[in-house]
C-alpha cells in the first residue's frame, strides 16, 4: 500500500515554515506532558508550554480539547463517542432507516465498505460503523486527526462502544491524493464526502463550540475537486452532504438525494449494490 506519512506536511493551512501546525499543543499538568510530547512528534504538531495564545489544543488528564482562550470564548472541542449527542444518536438515531444509512445503501444483506473523505469530528463515521460498516476516516489537519485519535483511543476503551471504534481506522492525507492513489483492491464500496459549506448565520450561531471548529479548519479549497477523485475511487457510489440550501457539489447533479429537515445526501449511483453471500 502506498504510504501517505509524507503528507503530514501539506494540504494544511495550518503549516507553519518549520512544517508544524500553526495550532500549539499545551498539557495541564506536568504528568501529561510526556504524552502531549509523544502527539506532537506523531501528528506534527507544535508544543507550548503556556496556554496563553487564543486558539489552542490541550491536553487534560481526561482527554484532547481545542479551546479559545479570551471573553465570551465558547466551550471546548472533542471528540466523543460514547456519550453526548453521538450517543444519543446511536441510540436513537432509527438505525438503518436513517437517511444516510439509506444513502450508502445499507439494507438486509449488504453492508458495503466506506471511506470518509471529510473525517471532520467523525459523528456520521460513528454512525455508519455503529450500523456495522467498516470506515476509513481521512483527515487533512494535524489538529483534528489527534482529536479524532483521542476520541477513538478512549471509545476502544468502553465495553459497549469498543466494538464500533473497532471498525474505524484514521488516516492522515489528502483526501483527494489518498483517493486517487489506492490500488484498486483497497478502493471501499462508498465514499462519503461531507466538505465544509458556508453555514448561514442563523444556524451558526447554534453552537458556539462548532464555530470554533470551522474556525480551525475553515472552508474546504479543494472541495469540488472531490468528487471526481472520489467517482474514480468508489466502486459503487459516491455520497455527498450538503446544506438544504446548498447547490450540488461540483454542480453535479445527483442521481437521487435522501431529504432531512437541514441537509439531503446526494447519491452518485456507479453501479447497482448486490448484496452480500
Amino acid at each position: 500500500m502506498r504510504s501517505y506519512r509524507s503528507l503530514q506536511y501539506h494540504g494544511n493551512r495550518f503549516l507553519d515554515k518549520a512544517g508544524l501546525s500553526d495550532i500549539p499543543l499545551v498539557c495541564e499538568t506536568a504528568e501529561q506532558c510526556e504524552e502531549a510530547d509523544k502527539v506532537a512528534r506523531r501528528w506534527g504538531l507544535r508544543r507550548a508550554e503556556t496556554d496563553g495564545e487564543p486558539l489552542k489544543l490541550y491536553l487534560t488528564g481526561e482527554r484532547l480539547e481545542l479551546r479559545q482562550s479570551g471573553p465570551r470564548a465558547p466551550g471546548p472541542v472533542f471528540v466523543d463517542f460514547v456519550g453526548g449527542a453521538v450517543g444519543h444518536r446511536r441510540r436513537f438515531g432509527g438505525g438503518r432507516g436513517q437517511p444516510i444509512a439509506k444513502a450508502i445503501g445499507l439494507k438486509k444483506g449488504r453492508t458495503p465498505s466506506v471511506i470518509d473523505a471529510t473525517a471532520g469530528l467523525g459523528r456520521d463515521a460513528f454512525v455508519l460503523a455503529s450500523l456495522g460498516c467498516p470506515v476509513r476516516l481521512i483527515e487533512r489537519s494535524a489538529a483534528v486527526a489527534a482529536l479524532l485519535e483521542d476520541g477513538l483511543r478512549r471509545a476502544r476503551q468502553d465495553s459497549e462502544v469498543g466494538p464500533i471504534a473497532e471498525r474505524m481506522s484514521l488516516i492522515r492525507a489528502d483526501a483527494s491524493d489518498y483517493l486517487r492513489g489506492l490500488p484498486a483492491h483497497e478502493c471501499p464500496d462508498v465514499v462519503y464526502l461531507d466538505p465544509m459549506y458556508p453555514g448561514r448565520r442563523s444556524r451558526a450561531l447554534v453552537k458556539k463550540e462548532m464555530q470554533l471548529f470551522h474556525r480551525l479548519i475553515g472552508t474546504d479549497p479543494n472541495a469540488q475537486g472531490l468528487l471526481p477523485a472520489a467517482l474514480e475511487c468508489a466502486r459503487e457510489r459516491v455520497v455527498v452532504k450538503r446544506p438544504d440550501y446548498a447547490p450540488p457539489l461540483a454542480d453535479r447533479p445527483a442521481t437521487l438525494a435522501f431529504e432531512t429537515r437541514r441537509n439531503r445526501f446526494d447519491v452518485y449511483i456507479i453501479r447497482a449494490m448486490k448484496a452480500s453471500p
